[in-house]
């Protein structure tokens, strides 16, 4: 049981632990990255390519572009990627393309470190979803996680993840246990939809944007708080209480279960028979860091053609404005000030959810704190969570994820402007 110990506390540290190195203070996976494009910046560029080609091509060398629509659509939005992403590497294209929030945005603050974060991610995942700890968590948690989000307490571990590390990070634990028959689909789009938002370091971004730090404790704290409360409501309506709860094709089931008598024991026994099923740290470790490669070709072409897409929907068109109209009756009846602007901030977050905080920088603190808070917990944005959610081999609805989004955001809203006015 020394792997149970050893290579889960070295997993526990790279995914959760922030050290401080320099002036900077973040888990040491980010630091790793961080030290990458600082040693090898002019590299990375060409090694982002090289992935977005390889992921352009492999649903059609993979003869998986036809299984259905959806997939069809996301193999051309690849390809498009790809052709963005020579224009951007090699700089030619329209003048647009190159201002800051749009094309560089995209390569340098997406593609770029998306690309290092899930393979190196992937290899240090082995460690910590490997070897019992998982197992052991979720036996644990389970009388918690079961009746209040309607998911296994392996889970948590996603829950975590997220917040301390990335969506991607949370994406690809929640896509690995799938495969392994550990989720079933609706367990799956619950974790991916009501979890997998940005890290604790994107909102501190956020939050530095808008001068929320002096209240950040608040801030965050607010945040967790609100982001798991909306995913406990969406996990009882539809679309996600309608999902199926098939497991992944070829997987064997192995749903979580219930144990009687001393929890910690039972606990104990998971986790001892997933280490005596070990093949092998190497081959373990060599497995999931093909997945991740496998993932960040999948992801890094979609951010440029679908994120892309929704930069440009939010710059030059009215979209926005438009969809801000669903929000704001609610906006409006609840009387926070600039109704129409949190509105339009609101719906802006499906495109990229650093947006919103660009609108709302000269607003009242009230209006910051709402805005900052529910472009975290919409989750839902298409410039790179969605295109990491379709990265993965769970089966996803484009109009049901829209319907998800929908959802969080107004009862994101109902929650946190009443919060917000009695606060500021």
């Amino acid at each position: 049981m020394w792997k149970f110990f050893v290579l889960s506390a070295i997993g526990i540290l790279m995914f959760f632990v922030p050290v401080t190195i320099g002036e900077r203070s973040t888990i040491p996976l980010d630091h790793i990255v961080s030290w990458l494009r600082a040693s090898v910046p002019a590299v990375l560029p060409y090694y982002a390519l090289a992935l977005i080609a390889a992921g352009a091509a492999y649903p059609f060398l993979t003869r998986t572009w036809r299984r259905d629509t959806t997939t069809l659509v996301f193999s051309l939005a690849r390809v498009v990627g790809l052709v963005v992403g020579i224009m951007l590497v090699f700089g030619i294209g329209p003048a647009w393309l190159f201002a800051e929030g749009m094309g560089p945005f995209l390569l340098n603050a997406l593609v770029i470190p998306v690309g290092l974060l899930v393979p190196i991610g992937a290899v240090f995942l082995a460690l910590l979803v490997g070897y019992g700890l998982m197992e052991f968590i979720g036996v644990l948690v389970r009388p918690f996680m079961r009746p209040v989000f309607r998911t296994p307490g392996r889970s948590a571990i996603d829950a975590v993840a997220s917040f301390v590390g990335s969506y991607s990070l949370a994406l690809l634990i929640t896509n690995r246990v799938y495969l392994e028959g550990k989720y079933h689909r609706r367990e799956a789009m619950i974790i991916a939809t009501g979890f997998s938002t940005v890290s604790a370091t994107f909102m501190i971004v956020v939050a530095t944007a808008l001068d929320l730090m002096e209240h950040w404790t608040l801030y965050f704290w607010s945040t967790l708080l609100i982001t798991f409360l909306v995913t406990a409501v969406t996990v009882r309506i539809p679309p996600l209480s309608r999902e199926p709860e098939d497991y992944a094709p070829g997987a064997v089931p192995r749903p979580e279960q219930d144990h009687a008598g001393n929890r910690f024991a039972a606990a104990w026994r998971e986790a001892r028979a997933t280490v005596a099923a070990d093949p092998g740290v190497g081959r373990t470790v060599l497995t999931n860091l093909k997945d991740g490669f496998v993932m960040a070709m999948a992801i890094l072409p979609s951010i440029l053609s679908i994120g892309l897409l929704g930069l440009v929907l939010a710059e030059f068109t009215p979209v926005f404005d438009w969809l801000g109209y669903l929000f704001y009756p609610i906006t409006w009846a609840l009387q926070i000030p600039e109704p129409m602007l949190v509105a339009k901030a609101a719906a802006l977050g499906v495109s990229e959810m650093f947006l919103p905080a660009a609108l709302v920088t000269e607003s009242a603190m009230s209006v910051k704190f709402v805005v900052a808070v529910v472009s975290v917990s919409q989750i839902i944005f298409f410039s790179a969570m969605v295109p990491s959610l379709v990265g993965t081999q769970i089966p996803v609805s484009i109009p049901r994820l829209l319907v998800v989004w929908f959802l969080r955001v107004a009862i994101s809203l109902v929650l946190t402007i009443p919060l917000a006015l009695l606060l500021f």
